[in-house]
């Protein structure tokens, strides 16, 4: 386990100030989140079919994820620390005829029973909480045995540092200032020894980045071949203790 020292640059007030908008596609950085939501997709569903699943999205945020899984048939639950993300969330599912159980909750503490989940999605989150160990356990509890945990975070390097806040936060302005901050990434080695102590069998992890720029000049995202910024993968709770 390591220390994380949390810094005023970790706004997640952000996503209070912006959920009225999270739809609208008029805010440029919401419109980057949404765009990462097929390549995650693409890769995870190398890993698992969602028909008839249910499936924990912890930090939904306004619901992109949560209603692109829900679309291809799981049971989908999200829950986030923001309450208009949240209400904002429950607002676009209604209007899509999506059923999503939405709640305003945090990952450090999960209101759901044990081994409820047979998968739970964590993306753009990991380097976000200020208690990874509790978060990573609270994931392991709800999942069944055997149960799939799916993420991406970003690594703790000079490069990712550079590229997701000197760049996208203060130049080119693709996120707001403050979005990150770079001492609460996370390197692979670290996540892989933090799940590998909550008893998951960790899968090969992969890099995942901007792959191109669609008609409104945004960026669209898919798998990389390097770890070094942001990367994903995938986790199995143990079916007991003594599989790993």
């Amino acid at each position: 386990m390591f220390d994380r020292q949390v810094s005023d640059r970790n706004r997640l007030d952000i996503y209070d100030d912006t959920a009225k908008d999270w739809w609208s596609d008029e805010v440029r950085w919401v419109r980057t989140l949404k765009n990462m939501v097929p390549g995650r997709l693409r890769y995870f569903e190398n890993f698992i079919e969602w028909a008839g699943k249910r499936v924990l999205d912890v930090g939904c945020a306004g619901g992109f994820m949560s209603e692109a899984i829900a679309k291809r048939g799981a049971l989908v639950s999200g829950i986030d620390p923001s309450i208009p993300a949240i209400a904002a969330a429950k607002e676009h599912a209604a209007i899509g005829g999506l059923e999503i159980n939405y709640t305003v909750g945090m990952g450090e503490d999960l209101p759901y029973e044990d081994t409820y989940f047979d998968a739970v999605v964590c993306v753009d989150v990991l380097e976000h909480v200020t208690d990874l160990n509790k978060v990573i356990s609270e994931i392991h509890r709800v999942l069944k045995p055997g149960g799939l945990f799916l993420f991406d975070t970003i690594n703790r390097s000079k490069l990712a540092a550079f590229v997701t806040v000197t760049m996208a936060e203060d130049v080119l302005r693709i996120l707001p200032r403050g979005t990150h901050d770079p001492e609460m990434y996370i390197t692979p080695g670290e996540l892989r020894s933090e799940l590998e102590n909550a008893q998951f069998q960790v899968g090969k992890l992969t890099g995942f980045g901007p792959r191109g720029i669609d008609r409104k000049g945004d960026l669209t995202f898919g798998r990389l071949p390097g770890t070094a910024i942001i990367y994903m993968g995938t986790a199995r709770r143990a079916t007991t203790r003594t599989d790993i």
